[in-house]
């Protein structure tokens, strides 16, 4: 008798090339003198952007010892759990998913030394969204010029939302500016990633999001840039320069 072997459903956010990739890489995301060198200079700029969102949209005060307690918050594409561990720490409660299972490992254990109550989970956004699971903030940086079909990708994010929750979503412009920045000089020349960590043609110009993000249902409140400082290695939040990194905050329409 002949017997089927049963396919695994074709995700259509979901890029193998993308996932093999931080498959090999997943046991740098905790050295800061790695490969992802840049994410930890970076992470205190996306966490007062992030933090700051959350206290305004949810009445909330960063004084408090756990001043995000009740909330629920999804990372997707969590890594190592560079912004699940800050989340969890101010008292959220708090779900880390990515596609490379490897990376799911290292948050796990990384989290078990530590203490830290996530839960992570090797999976994408569209099959959690499957589920009946929704989350106060969905958290999305540094994802979306990974993935194969954006607007499928933001359809599940909007799924894994509650009626008043509250999306962040942080990416790369596409210009002749961000290509010699995020390719040119990051890559080849500062060496701060590895060659071949982004695909410029996947970059996201902001208007092109805020596009998917309405047919996704979602309305973009707030555009800000992070800009980089090479000469003192720092990253700083900006009202007018989106040329190259940007981040958004959007809601539920």
């Amino acid at each position: 008798m002949k017997i089927n072997k049963q396919e695994s459903p074709v995700l259509k956010s979901v890029d193998e090339a993308e996932v093999r990739k931080f498959n090999s890489l997943a046991n740098e995301w905790w050295n800061p003198r790695g490969q992802f060198r840049p994410l930890h200079q970076m992470n205190p700029t996306r966490l007062d952007y992030i933090n700051g969102q959350i206290m305004l949209e949810f009445d909330r005060n960063l004084t408090e010892t756990f001043p995000f307690k009740g909330l629920s918050i999804l990372d997707i594409g969590c890594g190592g759990g560079l912004l699940t561990e800050p989340m969890a720490r101010l008292g959220a409660n708090v779900h880390g998913i990515d596609v490379a299972e490897q990376n799911v490992l290292v948050a796990k254990e990384h989290a078990r030394k530590l203490g830290l109550d996530i839960k992570y989970e090797k999976t994408s956004s569209e099959e959690l969204a499957k589920t009946d699971v929704k989350f106060d903030v969905v958290l999305c940086l540094e994802v979306i010029e990974h993935v194969h079909d954006p607007q499928e990708f933001l359809l599940s994010c909007r799924k894994l939302l509650t009626g008043g929750g509250m999306f962040i979503c942080s990416t790369l412009n596409r210009n002749t500016k961000s290509f010699m920045m995020a390719i040119v000089g990051a890559e080849y020349f500062l060496r701060m990633l590895p060659v071949g960590t982004h695909d410029w043609g996947k970059f996201v110009k902001p208007e092109e999001l805020k596009r998917m993000l309405v047919d996704a249902g979602l309305d973009m409140v707030d555009l800000k840039g992070f800009v980089y400082n090479p000469i003192f290695s720092e990253w700083s939040i900006s009202d007018r320069d989106f040329d190259v990194n940007y981040i958004t905050t959007s809601v539920v329409l």
